[in-house]
């Protein structure tokens, strides 16, 4: 199964609760490469737009490429007051951005759906000398904070949640060294999000296993999510790890 556009099936669900970046993130991208209304962006995947703004508000000439074409119709209606934001509909993988270079290119928890083969030789040859490649995603634990709810919440996944494909996208990050970028660098910022049970489930319906649970296994795993959370106190506790790599083109 191809999971790539499974998310585009929910762009206002996928919007309101996937995990937002803090600010410190944005503000070490920008400030390392450079971005004013000069330099030329490329955004890989960029949903419905979670790490889209703070780029935009910069000037730059940006330019997202997406494959789901819900997402893009959000995002183009969501970021219409930017007069610099253009996107393509398109799969990076095969897309021809002909003579097009770029400043930085950055990926928020999109790079790994693509294999590594394709993914860093690509972007090597799209970034200018000097460019750079920012890598980002949320990391969630969910079991430190939550004592015996989250014992609770795994048997509900034992009993209910069987999938037909698992997912199983991974990337190591560091790898991109191998295909001649330079200078890498790790940085991490942690956060905190608090949520009943309804928005809990809310938030693991934007997951891409979960969208494709089917009946009569999905109403019973967000049932039994349901009571164990209630039984907990109504309170799910997710500690966040945000975590950024970043390197450069010789």
């Amino acid at each position: 199964m191809d999971f790539r556009k499974t998310f585009d099936a929910i762009p206002e669900q996928f919007d309101k609760w996937r995990p937002r970046y803090c600010d410190e993130l944005f503000e070490d991208i920008i400030q390392n490469a450079k971005i004013d209304p000069k330099k030329t962006v490329l955004e890989i995947g960029p949903g419905t737009g979670q790490a889209t703004e703070p780029f935009l508000k910069t000037g730059c000439h940006y330019l997202a490429i997406e494959l789901g074409e819900n997402f893009v119709a959000f995002t183009k209606n969501k970021f219409r007051s930017y007069q610099n934001f253009r996107i393509i509909n398109d799969d990076f993988e095969t897309y021809d951005f002909g003579n097009q270079k770029f400043d930085l290119i950055f990926s928020a928890a999109t790079i790994q759906w693509i294999p590594e083969h394709i993914a860093f030789p690509k972007i090597y040859s799209l970034l200018k000398s000097g460019g750079m490649l920012a890598m980002f995603m949320t990391l969630t634990d969910e079991k430190t904070a939550n004592d015996m709810l989250y014992g609770e919440i795994q048997k509900v996944y034992d009993e209910y949640f069987h999938v037909e494909t698992r997912y199983n996208c991974k990337l190591n990050y560091e790898n991109a060294l191998n295909y001649g970028f330079i200078d890498l660098s790790f940085r991490q910022w942690k956060q905190r999000r608090i949520y009943n049970a309804d928005e809990y489930i809310n938030y693991l319906g934007t997951h891409v296993e979960h969208i494709t649970l089917k009946a009569p296994y999905k109403s019973n795993f967000y049932h039994g999510i349901r009571k164990a959370v209630m039984n907990a106190g109504n309170k799910v506790i997710l500690n966040d790890t945000i975590a950024l790599y970043v390197v450069r083109k010789p």
